[in-house]
């Protein structure tokens, strides 16, 4: 199926895919949930089972980019990582695809509360939980999946960006001007560092709170190649000059686990600069999509841009403010 069928892609339709990959009959509970990307729906068998199921936009990801998602969860919970490990299908695989051509993933369902960091242990057991993740992500290679590094991402994004006539010509040139500085900074600082299979959206939203359980870690869709300590500072709620003691805090737990290239702390500052970016460039991928025009009514327009080229122009001081104290 083309991306732009995948609208109108209906909830009978997921039904009936759900019912055949798992061999159960299916009630008609279809209830959406929250996704700009994907179709998610929470689904209940008629013996009661709530499932929800993942249908991926078309044209996102390839089928062995998913299989890798899949793959680093199951090794997750191999590991006995609180993670949602994808449902086996009848057909012995994690990964389904309708008669349309459209891939869809099925996980049980758990409840949970996002997590409320209360204490300096809180900070720690996000810490031990993140290590072992990396523990596992290191163990296998991710070919398919996104490489986050400046000169093979963020350049392209730019790229992009600029090609698809995203930037208005009256802030093309100053965007252009910022990128271009800030990879130039920045791009030699990823070298000669650890990549190995990562979260790489690990936000608080994306860590539940189980009561009586522990963590939870969900929603693997973005993972990607990375350095580890991606999964760390998206955590935080500032700048790292503002928050040293809670990334101590949570590197206690995380080397309780594993060790920590401390010298890659120094990528935090980039990597938001990058995150930026890689948000814009997301956004001018979805401009098509009534729910984000709904949502983001004035993306693109010229006081849009003067923000961005703001925040990016104070952002890259503050990388070079961060390097100048080395």
């Amino acid at each position: 199926m083309r991306a732009e069928n995948f609208d109108n892609f209906g909830p009978d339709a997921m039904i009936d895919a759900v019912e055949t990959a798992l061999g159960k009959p299916m009630s008609g509970l279809a209830a959406p949930l929250p996704s700009y990307i994907n179709r998610v729906y929470e689904l209940q068998t008629v013996a009661k089972e709530r499932i929800i199921a993942k249908f991926y936009r078309p044209g996102r990801w390839n089928r062995e980019a998913i299989e890798e998602e899949h793959c680093f969860v199951l090794d997750c919970a191999a590991d006995e990582i609180p993670v949602i490990a994808p449902m086996i299908q009848a057909d012995g695989n994690t990964l389904g695809e309708t008669g349309d051509g459209i891939f869809f993933v099925l996980y049980p369902k758990r409840f949970g509360r996002e997590i409320e960091i209360i204490d300096d242990d809180g900070w720690r057991r996000l810490g031990m939980v993140i290590a072992r993740i990396h523990m596992a992500g290191a163990r296998r290679k991710a070919t398919a999946r996104t490489l986050l590094h400046p000169l093979k991402t963020t350049a392209v994004e730019v790229d992009h960006l600029l090609a698809g006539g995203f930037v208005t010509s009256a802030y093309r040139d100053q965007f252009k001007n910022v990128a271009g500085r800030l990879l130039d900074v920045i791009g030699g600082m990823f070298e000669d560092r650890e990549y190995i299979r990562i979260h790489g959206d690990c936000h608080r939203g994306n860590i539940l709170e189980r009561p009586e359980e522990g963590l939870m870690i969900i929603d693997f869709d973005d993972m990607m190649v990375g350095p580890p300590v991606q999964d760390l500072w998206l955590l935080l709620p500032e700048h790292i000059q503002k928050c040293r003691y809670e990334m101590s805090l949570i590197l206690d737990g995380y080397c309780q686990m594993r060790d920590f290239d401390d010298d890659s702390l120094l990528l935090i500052e980039p990597l938001r600069a990058m995150r930026i970016i890689y948000f814009l460039d997301w956004c001018s991928r979805q401009i098509g999509d009534f729910k984000f025009q709904n949502n983001f009514p004035d993306w693109g327009n010229d006081a849009f841009w003067r923000r961005e080229v703001a925040d990016l122009n104070s952002q890259l001081s503050i990388i070079r403010a961060v390097e100048n104290l080395k």
